[in-house]
């Protein structure tokens, strides 16, 4: 197939999420109000109670809204796939997400384009908190506003791919807002945006491990290193991985030919 169908179709996809995104203003200030909420009242609540973290890669004592940060932009990043991925379920009970499946395009690069279509979204949410944050001094060099770019798009896809293979598999809008609050809570509260891996292991030796192997703590800890110029190469591969099971699957569930089976074998 020409390539130029190709890049239509990819322009098409963002056009539209990007128009989606500009008409829906509340998404966008939604998006930020919950890290906000975080770092204005929880963090500081938490910092009475936890004083300063010391932690990689700081090797120093800091406040506590700067080690959180991290894992409220990693928020934002989960936030954003799963509202994309819940207007993927909108859009396929309405029909257009059956109509664009069925065309020649391999369906693939239909869930690549949105899907980078939504990252492309949530970084722009990310640096707008970045700015509001610097009000609470969180403010990292400012080659970190550069070297972070890298760790919000690998982030974000697999963010992204995580709420897209839950999308393919709810079949009903209602059912997936119920899934979503079921994912996103666990996720964020069993990993390392609240509190260092260090700190949950001395006090609970099998919730480390889930807090280590959560997927939640690979994007907060690439996002923490690269804030601040630097790279954890265990984190990234993680990543990686992490993406490519979680988008593997969103391909698989959203194959037209796997959805007749199931309706055949339904009947």
């Amino acid at each position: 197939m020409d390539l130029i169908i190709y890049i239509r179709c990819f322009k098409g996809i963002v056009l539209r999420e990007a128009l989606r995104f500009v008409h829906q203003k509340e998404r966008f200030f939604s998006a930020l109000v919950r890290p906000l909420v975080w770092l204005g009242i929880f963090a500081a609540g938490f910092r009475s109670v936890l004083g300063v973290a010391i932690i990689p890669p700081y090797e120093t004592y800091i406040p506590y809204e700067v080690y959180i940060a991290p894992g409220l932009i990693a928020m934002i990043q989960l936030f954003n796939g799963m509202q994309s991925s819940l207007s993927m379920v909108y859009d396929r009970e309405m029909g257009s997400m059956k109509t664009m499946l069925v065309s020649p395009i391999p369906r693939w690069f239909l869930l690549i384009s949105k899907l980078l279509a939504g990252v492309f979204v949530s970084i722009l949410q990310v640096y707008a908190f970045l700015m509001i944050a610097s009000l609470w001094d969180i403010i990292p060099p400012i080659s970190g506003y550069f070297t972070i770019l890298p760790a919000l798009i690998i982030s974000g896809l697999m963010l992204g791919s995580l709420g897209m293979f839950l999308s393919s598999a709810i079949k009903q809008l209602e059912n997936f807002a119920g899934v979503m609050n079921f994912v996103i809570f666990p996720m964020f509260f069993a990993s390392s945006a609240l509190y260092p891996l260090w700190k949950i292991e001395e006090t609970s030796e099998w919730l480390y491990y889930v807090c280590f192997y959560n997927p939640f703590t690979y994007a907060v800890e690439s996002i923490r290193f690269s804030l601040y110029s630097q790279i954890n190469i265990e984190y990234t591969i993680g990543i990686l991985l992490f993406t490519f099971i979680f988008l593997f699957l969103s391909i698989l569930g959203y194959d037209p030919a796997r959805g007749n089976l199931q309706k055949k074998g339904g009947k």
